[in-house]
């Protein structure tokens, strides 16, 4: 199929009943979400940017559909998590000296805990993009874990009170804090590929202690965050790196399988389905990897499915939604592929630059831009634009999505977005 640009006119209009295909089939072939209202880590339920829930809006603007935008106290590029009536977010404050923790009302947007961390005289320096609070936090239970990459990692009751820290993590960001944690059983899983040292560590979530750790073979830093699959007869944890991505046992960090390629500074986290692990290499010239995840060993020649390097992102992570896969460029280039072979149903072009990992709710795929633009499109083998919605403010960090409403932040605020 030829490509579609974003000014083409529109070829068909989807029926309800296609768009509830498309939720069926994808509720069968991704993993399934929480309970409705919950997004509980980075991109979602499931970890891969999909939601469960209907009647997300549609769109919106800074006069309409906006149910509350309460002012941040710092600065920070994690994405809000939602469990219950509260939503949990990082901040940092004083030029990145403080470390926070904080909790709002998911109903009004007033604040409920503002606790700070970790505190440091001299916070090593960062990349002017990024964040010393860029890590999402997790909600399980009845505790939050926030991430701040090499400067620490914690656990904390939702009442706000401290449990455990570990400060053991030890690696140079090069660029800052960047990876989320992953929580999967009783272990947290954090990347820890810096520019002087990279592996993988596993974490006891109850108490911080290190239960694993594996070195990687490369000398190159990367910033992913990685994804626990069922694959077969065992859990694992994938996990992309600079010039390779692998797959680890979750109980004993063993390396099971890996790929090579030549990238490095890898942001996106992969997904899974179809029996099929999506990933992508990172600079400087990115590629979309399909690979089954049966293998043992190097498996670059023997289970690669399919490639791609039309379109592939540096930054923001790919979505699967039913049969295809959805991705965007740093530079704006919506690409949508047949998720089994790799075959491209269409590419468009959005406006302005891309970090936002996109989302599925409802029907629809929500693209966030770099400049508070939201470009909505049905999700289908073929582009059609619903919406483009403006709210004239910087953001890097991905949407969430709870019950109705759209959780955003930009850089001052976080915004409750919902159809009144």
């Amino acid at each position: 199929m030829c490509a579609i640009s974003e000014g083409m006119p529109l070829l068909l209009s989807r029926p309800a009943l296609g768009v509830w295909l498309i939720a069926v089939v994808a509720s069968l072939t991704a993993p399934r979400p929480l309970p409705a209202a919950d997004w509980p880590e980075f991109r979602g339920p499931s970890g891969q940017g999909y939601s469960g829930d209907t009647g997300a809006p549609l769109s919106w603007n800074e006069s309409e559909n906006i149910a509350w935008k309460t002012p941040l106290p710092g600065r920070g590029w994690s994405s809000p998590v939602i469990a219950g009536n509260e939503v949990w977010l990082t901040v940092s404050n004083d030029r990145g000296r403080s470390l926070r923790a904080i909790s709002l009302d998911a109903g009004t947007g007033q604040m409920r805990h503002d606790v700070e961390v970790f505190r440091f005289e001299r916070p090593p320096a960062i990349h002017e993009k990024n964040s010393y609070a860029s890590p999402t936090p997790i909600i399980e239970g009845g505790r939050v874990y926030v991430h701040f990459g090499m400067l620490g990692t914690a656990a904390l009751t939702r009442d706000g009170k401290l449990l455990w820290e570990n400060q053991q993590l030890r690696y140079q960001h090069g660029h800052g804090p960047g990876g989320s944690p992953a929580l999967s059983g009783d272990l947290l899983i954090i990347n820890c590929d810096g520019t002087d040292v990279q592996y993988v560590a596993a974490l006891d979530k109850d108490t911080g202690a290190l239960r694993w750790q594996t070195d990687r073979p490369s000398a190159r830093m990367a910033f992913s965050t990685p994804l626990v699959i069922d694959a077969g007869d065992s859990r694992q944890v994938v996990s992309v790196g600079g010039d390779r991505a692998v797959s680890y046992d979750l109980e004993t960090g063993e390396e099971l399988w890996w790929i090579r390629f030549h990238g490095f500074s890898g942001v996106p986290r992969p997904v899974f389905g179809h029996g099929l692990v999506y990933l992508t290499t990172g600079f400087y010239n990115p590629e979309v990897i399909a690979v089954r995840p049966d293998g043992r060993g190097d498996v670059t020649s023997s289970h690669i499915a399919w490639q791609s390097s039309r379109g592939a992102p540096l930054t923001p992570s790919p979505l699967l939604v039913g049969e295809e896969l959805y991705f965007v460029s740093d530079r704006g280039i919506a690409t949508c592929l047949d998720a089994k072979t790799g075959r491209q149903h269409w590419q468009a072009r959005f406006r302005g630059a891309f970090s936002a990992s996109p989302v599925y709710a409802d029907g629809r795929i929500y693209f966030l831009n770099e400049s508070g633009e939201t470009s909505v499109i049905a999700a289908g083998q073929e582009f059609k634009k619903l919406a483009q919605n403006q709210l004239g403010t910087k953001t890097l960090a991905s949407i969430a999505v709870s019950g109705a409403a759209i959780f955003l932040r930009t850089e001052s605020h976080l915004y409750r977005i919902e159809e009144k």
